[in-house]
């Protein structure tokens, strides 16, 4: 019964936290839109709250609830290689997650470096990762 709890848990976290990583690149495409300092200014209090508030959390309890649930089945492990895939794409998300944190400290010293074109593209990548993740989890391909 615990297991069933941790897996509850964490596949709210998980939503919880792509929730971040589809919005977060979305507020990217505003912000390198807006042309006056306030909408920056305000862009920039929304991001921070964003990823520190939720996504951060959310990533945490993810991670940690993940880990409870293989340290409860280390069975999952030998049940094929979507695992290891998954596990996988969930290390590269992280990694996403993280340049999502590097661009928003890029934004907050008032740095541009890209277009709204770039970030409208950036904003897909988690999509990908969304389905890849859940395929390999309710499929089990490999």
């Amino acid at each position: 019964m615990l297991y069933l709890w941790l897996k509850a848990l964490h596949i709210i976290a998980m939503v919880c936290w792509f929730a971040g990583l589809f919005y977060l690149p979305r507020l990217f495409v505003y912000h390198a839109m807006s042309d006056d300092q306030a909408s920056r200014d305000r862009f920039c209090i929304m991001e921070r709250k964003l990823y520190r508030g939720i996504m951060l959390p959310s990533l945490l309890a993810t991670v940690i609830l993940g880990i409870a649930m293989l340290a409860l089945n280390p069975g999952l492990f030998a049940t094929g290689g979507w695992m290891h895939a998954k596990l996988t794409l969930v290390v590269l998300l992280i990694g996403y997650h993280h340049m999502c944190g590097a661009q928003l400290k890029r934004f907050a010293r008032g740095e541009t470096p890209h277009g709204h074109v770039y970030y409208r593209w950036f904003n897909e990548v988690p999509v990908l990762f969304l389905l890849a993740i859940v395929i390999l989890v309710v499929v089990r391909p490999f």
